[in-house]
């Protein structure tokens, strides 16, 4: 395994380990870095919201971070730094940015839709383009990623629908619910677990593998079967959305180790694709329909059939049986064969499930003739007792 996949997969099992039932959040952070994307934790107070997202400081090292509690009366001072009082004696209306979001790379908003109208122009060209506008000079920032957190929606008529849609992924955040992970929450002071962490070098090679990693003509398929459905519904992501949801899926795939995008992966499109909140469940109920891998669903049930049928010839030692399950797993090599055929995207898949199954029947092949050839030599030394050799079965 590459060790910066490797590195990323310590990270997210320790994240795991560390926030009880935040995995889906977990995951999405980590998605929003590969992506350079932006996510959005919608929640009560008190569900490790900030707590999470403070992490982003510790997990990639050698990036600047900035961090802000936003409320009504915030300035645009607080988060894009203070005029230059130098250049202002100049006539130059400029802002010092150091430590403040515009040199930022990875940025956390909590109360992010307390943002008033004095900051929201700027930070929301900030988000999407990636540029800030110091004395009418636009200047590109190193921004990868803002996590955003609230404890509630914004209300329609605030003029925050265009914040809302900068960011890609949105998760809503309850409390615990199962009553075991609470008492071990309870129990747990979080000093136990240390979080591992990369350099910022090695989020960009990370970063570079996502964008190498491949999509499918199925995957475009079943993007395009969602889309449809949910115009059905009246629902209608835009086509940006759409394109920046590629990024997200790539991510996912590299997250679980794979160069290729899998239907399954479309499954976390379900936090993606909705505008508004009366949409969030018809959007979710359309992405996890469609989002049912069936060549995965195919190897698993093929899999599993070729287990058991290995394990009934392993208890059942009769001739009948081994030849039994020698035919079974002929059946099953065929239809791993025209599998193959109809998705060859997932060839190496395939390849791996087939390699099992030819195994399993070598096995029982040689396991039966190796019955055969003793029984037999058995049967011809009882029956002839003056008389030697062995007889072989061709």
């Amino acid at each position: 395994m590459n060790a910066n996949l490797k590195k990323l997969e310590e990270i997210k099992q320790a994240l795991n380990t560390k926030f009880y039932e935040r995995e889906n959040e977990v995951e999405g952070i980590l998605v929003a870095l590969l992506a350079r994307q932006h996510m959005l934790m919608i929640g009560p107070a008190g569900t490790a919201k900030s707590a999470l997202s403070a992490e982003l400081a510790k997990i990639v090292q050698s990036t600047e971070y900035f961090q802000w509690l936003l409320t009504r009366f915030s300035t645009p001072e607080e988060v894009f730094g203070p005029l230059s009082l130098k250049d202002l004696e100049e006539g130059v209306y400029k802002r010092n940015t150091a430590t403040k979001m515009p040199e930022a790379h990875l940025v956390f908003l909590d109360e992010i839709f307390k943002a008033n109208s004095a900051i929201l122009n700027s930070l929301l060209t900030l988000i999407n383009e990636r540029l800030f506008y110091n004395d009418g000079s636009p200047i590109e920032v190193p921004l990868m990623s803002v996590i955003g957190a609230s404890n509630e929606y914004p209300e329609e008529g605030e003029g925050l629908e265009a914040l809302f849609d900068r960011f890609l992924l949105r998760f809503e955040i309850n409390f615990i619910a199962d009553e075991s992970n609470f008492v071990s929450m309870m129990k747990d002071n979080g000093d136990a677990v240390e979080t591992p962490a990369m350099h910022l070098d090695e989020l960009i090679q990370l970063q570079k593998m996502t964008d190498n990693v491949q999509i499918p003509d199925e995957v475009y398929e079943t993007l395009l079967l969602v889309r449809r459905k949910l115009q059905d519904e009246g629902i209608q992501p835009s086509d940006r959305r759409f394109k920046q949801s590629l990024g997200v899926l790539r991510a996912k795939a590299l997250i679980n180790q794979r160069e290729t995008v899998q239907i399954d992966d479309i499954a976390i499109l379900e936090n993606a694709l909705w505008e508004t909140l009366d949409q969030k469940e018809a959007v979710s109920n359309i992405v996890r329909r469609h989002a049912k891998d069936h060549a995965a669903q195919t190897l698993a049930s093929i899999e599993n059939e070729a287990n058991e049928v290995f394990d009934a010839a392993k208890r059942d030692h009769s001739t009948e049986a081994g030849m039994e399950a020698i035919k079974k797993f002929q059946v099953l090599s065929a239809d791993l064969t025209k599998l193959k055929e109809s998705t060859p995207s997932r060839s190496a898949e395939i390849d791996k499930v087939q390699t099992q199954v030819n195994s399993m029947k070598n096995e029982v092949e040689s396991s039966r003739l190796d019955a055969e050839y003793y029984g037999g030599a058995d049967r011809k030394k009882d029956g002839n007792e003056g008389q030697h050799g062995v007889f072989f079965r061709m």
